[in-house]
């Protein structure tokens, strides 16, 4: 069905013939040509986006009516953050605007917009797309100039930010526009879910107080009076927090300082809101309280500023845990097992979440952010009522490790550890050996960065920073994984979206949340890709190859990766083993200079394609000799 499609055509066709716009420029990559910018009336351009999406053909979906676990495998990822992606100065005046231009087309990101944008995804060669939280964000000590989407102040309601006023038409229509256009197209479509937080003015707050933590406004005597934030443990405590964790032992973790406890006060019995939209509790001794923020709560001695607009949802009862610590680690404590101890309505209120977007919008999959930070008997009840409305929904969890745990869980694949290793040669050989030894249960992203993680190119600027991201990209083809393409990735953009792992001090003192994509208006370097050449037609080429080879390559069984010996140290090289023959990589992770290396095979003689650049390749004498330029990798099949 098309027909929320239909409602945007109809809306565009009923507005002015002549719109108000001298000039509304999109990036020419959209549309299929170079770099730069072209000049389009925005009415004529969307209306023509949609039709050509429906004058198609039907696009089957990819191992279509499969189990959630082989279409994963077979998963290739566009990661879609709808209001930075298509994000554009469509006036061409240098700024940003939040608010609609004069004729009610918006600059910042919208649905209608990434609609749009979904032939020029679909050509990139993915099979999915997987949007970052689209919920209402918070208002109340808002980061940045639009706010955290992972501030959640409705689980239910779009953010309208992410309609075109001009259509008339809400956020919710259009999002069901942009699901039947992407399935039309062929392309599954996966959400972002947020269940261990939300906006610390979340809409559930008047109603259901007892499913958030309070702070006393005025702390007692006994209370710790310093500003609110993580608690502090001494040297001995924290040694034994970290030594029963490494053991799995969670039995009477130590709690933070009675100090610190006495901080929280008890669920309110009245709440009143306050002009500015937040909410004050009054206790049953007249006492008055606030919702606690969050923070980073694993590890322990953790010293980041508090998360000022998020809070953590209390997922359990039990009066001996009316705080926020370690939450992330000490809920698995063996004293909230009992099941009288979990906060029941609430569960069921978060179990409900999906199934809601699964009958409304017709998903297909769910990534669950921090899915590591939420009771394991949660999780099995939200992976069992979605799989009631539909057994081939996917879930992705952010977990680091791709072990046979999750797998146990209901999960189809994991975040893993990729983005944290590739940039680094080192790593990579440690994580490839790990793989080879291990196999891998259940696929992980294979990218060299997400909206957490540094740009590739923001370490390494310039054509450094494009032969690596291209030398990873063609590395990454080559795993049991799914292929991750965090949007920007394929021009080279190198402005970080958000600063999660792996940054460095000075990174946080030159983007604030003023400058950071994932709280303030921002766009990519569309125009210009940043004065390096695109990568998109790289990506396309090795994603087609991938597909070629996709029974090779998707095996994660124990041996069917093999590190081949190099002659060189710069060289990386990986052998998937298949029934017929072996697919072979080999890249140059030296990104300054060429080498020259040797590959051994048992063939004597052998010609082979390099199925990158299309050039023969030569075996003699059992040896392959290579010259590579910086970051130049080669593909190629060996027959048995």
């Amino acid at each position: 069905m098309t027909r929320h499609l239909q409602q945007l055509l109809d809306a565009l066709a009923a507005l002015p013939q002549q719109q108000p716009y001298k000039h509304y420029h999109i990036p020419a990559l959209w549309v299929g040509e170079s770099s730069g910018t072209v000049s389009v009336d925005p009415k004529r351009h969307y209306s023509d986006a949609i039709e050509s999406i429906l004058a198609r053909d039907p696009h089957p979906l990819q191992d279509a009516g499969a189990d959630a676990d082989t279409w994963s495998r077979s998963a290739a990822v566009y990661n879609l953050f709808a209001r930075l992606t298509t994000a554009f100065d469509h006036d061409g005046n240098g700024t940003i605007n939040p608010d609609p231009l004069q004729g009610g087309f918006r600059e910042t990101g919208t649905l209608l917009k990434s609609i749009a944008l979904l032939p020029y995804i679909k050509k990139l060669g993915v099979n999915t797309v997987y949007l970052l939280p689209l919920t209402a964000p918070g208002t109340v000590n808002r980061k940045g100039n639009l706010g955290s989407p992972y501030a959640i102040k409705n689980h239910f309601t779009i953010d309208p930010l992410l309609a075109e006023p001009a259509l008339g038409l809400s956020a919710e229509t259009t999002l069901k526009a942009f699901v039947e256009a992407a399935h039309h197209l062929g392309l599954r479509v996966m959400f972002e879910y947020v269940f261990r937080t939300a906006s610390i003015d979340n809409d559930w707050i008047p109603q259901h107080p007892d499913w958030f933590y309070w702070l006393y406004d005025t702390p007692p005597a006994s209370a710790d009076s310093t500003p609110f934030g993580p608690p502090e443990f001494d040297h001995d405590t924290l040694n034994r927090i970290y030594e029963q964790v490494d053991k799995h032992d969670h039995q009477k973790l130590p709690d933070p300082p009675q100090s610190y406890r006495n901080r929280f006060a008890p669920t309110p019995e009245r709440i009143q809101q306050n002009p500015d939209g937040s909410y004050t509790g009054i206790t049953a001794e007249g006492d008055t309280c606030s919702i606690a923020s969050a923070f980073s709560d694993w590890p322990p001695d953790d010293r980041q500023p508090p998360w000022t607009d998020v809070t953590y949802l209390k997922l359990h009862r039990h009066p001996g845990f009316n705080y926020i610590a370690y939450n992330t680690i000490r809920m698995y404590d063996t004293l909230l097992d009992n099941p009288e101890a979990r906060n029941t309505e609430l569960w069921n209120a978060i179990q409900g979440i999906i199934p809601h977007y699964q009958a409304t919008y017709g998903i297909d999959g769910a990534m669950i952010d921090m899915g590591h930070a939420l009771p394991a008997e949660l999780k099995a009840g939200i992976v069992k009522k979605a799989r009631q409305a539909d057994p081939g929904f996917a879930f992705w969890d952010e977990n680091f490790d791709p072990s046979s745990s999750a797998k146990d869980e209901g999960f189809n694949a994991v975040f893993g550890s990729f983005p944290f290793v590739l940039q680094d040669p080192i790593y990579i050989r440690g994580l490839l050996n790990f793989l080879s030894k291990t196999g891998v249960p259940l696929p992980f992203f294979a990218t060299g960065e997400n909206h957490n993680t540094p740009r590739v190119t923001h370490n390494h600027p310039g054509e450094e920073g494009r032969r690596r991201s291209q030398f990873i990209f063609a590395l990454a083809m080559m795993l049991p994984a799914i292929p991750f393409i965090h949007s920007g990735m394929e021009i080279c953009e190198s402005h970080p979206v958000n600063l999660g792992l792996n940054f460095t001090d000075d990174d946080r003192k030159r983007f604030p949340a003023e400058s950071l994509p994932l709280f303030s208006r921002a766009t990519y370097d569309w125009k210009n890709t940043n004065n390096l050449s695109p990568i998109h037609t790289y990506i396309t080429k090795l994603l087609a190859i991938r597909q070629r080879y996709h029974n090779i390559i998707s095996s994660g069984e124990k041996g069917s990766l093999v590190l081949p010996f190099t002659s060189s140290p710069d060289m990386v090289a990986v052998m998937r083993k298949g029934s017929r023959s072996n697919l072979i990589f080999a890249g140059n992770s030296n990104f300054k200079n060429k080498i020259q290396t040797t590959l051994e095979f048992s063939r004597e003689t052998c010609t082979t394609t390099d199925l990158i650049q299309g050039k023969p390749l030569q075996v003699e004498r059992h040896k392959l000799e290579l010259t590579l330029e910086p970051g130049q990798s080669v593909m190629f099949e060996m027959p048995h």
